[in-house]
Formats: structure tokens, C-alpha cells, sequence
């Protein structure tokens, strides 16, 4: 249930992690989530309001 989070960020974000630092490729990561619960939160938010 969790692969396709991950299979998403890699092939249409194009997340490839390749950084000098932990703290930049923390921030990469945290920056692709962010864009990934974006679309997700407002098709959530419409299923919830149509029914």
C-alpha cells in the first residue's frame, strides 16, 4: 500500500536524490511529499464533500 507513494516520486516527479548533505536531501525529500499530499489532501477533501 505504500510502494506506489514512492513509484509516484520517482517516475513523475523525477526524485532522484543526489545532494551533498543530509540536511539537503532531507529538505528534497520532505519538499516531494509535500508536493505528492497536495493533489491527494484535495481529492480526499472532494470525496469527503460529495458524499
Amino acid at each position: 500500500r505504500v510502494e506506489h507513494v514512492f513509484a509516484d516520486q520517482k517516475s513523475q516527479m523525477g526524485l532522484f536524490i543526489r545532494t551533498v548533505g543530509i540536511t539537503r536531501a532531507t529538505m528534497r525529500i520532505g519538499l516531494a511529499n509535500i508536493v505528492y499530499n497536495m493533489p491527494r489532501f484535495l481529492f480526499l477533501e472532494r470525496i469527503s464533500t460529495a458524499a
